[in-house]
This record gives structure tokens, sequence and C-alpha cells, in this order.
């Protein structure tokens, strides 16, 4: 089952309202993207806990609808 990006979007900015959210569609089957987020939640987290908090967002869509998901995650002082 495909998602399209702009429910990836949607969710990953309802889990993280302040989030700048930059989807690809990598090889444009709607199943493989690659996405950068940037917030400033991710400040004081490391790098797994940004993605942990990514995938929470996701509401378990890893799992089911969505394959793979690229991810790149920083504050925006680090962007």
């Amino acid at each position: 089952m495909a998602m399209e990006a702009a429910e990836i979007e949607r969710l990953i900015k309802e889990g993280l309202p302040d989030a700048e959210v930059y989807i690809e569609d990598l090889r444009g089957d709607g199943d493989h993207y690659a996405a950068r987020v940037v917030s400033k939640a991710f400040i004081g987290k490391s790098r797994v806990q940004q993605h942990q908090m990514v995938y929470a967002a996701l509401k378990g869509s890893m799992d089911q609808a969505l394959h793979a998901l690229g991810l790149q995650t920083s504050a925006p002082e680090d962007a």
C-alpha cells in the first residue's frame, strides 16, 4: 500500500507543528521516500531521539502504508 508525500508531511507537521518538512519520492512509486525535517523540538535531542520523534508523528505508518523512509533531521541552527 503506497502513501502520498503530502500525507507524510501532514502527519509530521501534526506531530511537530513548527517543522519544516521536505519530502522526496525516491522511486516515484509512493513507497520509497526521503524526508528532511528541521524543527526546534530537536534542540538538545540525539539523532536517534529526533528520528523517534518523527516516527512517532507518523503514527505507525512505517509498519503499514510506508515501506521505506530515509530520514535526515536537524535543529534549525544545525540545518
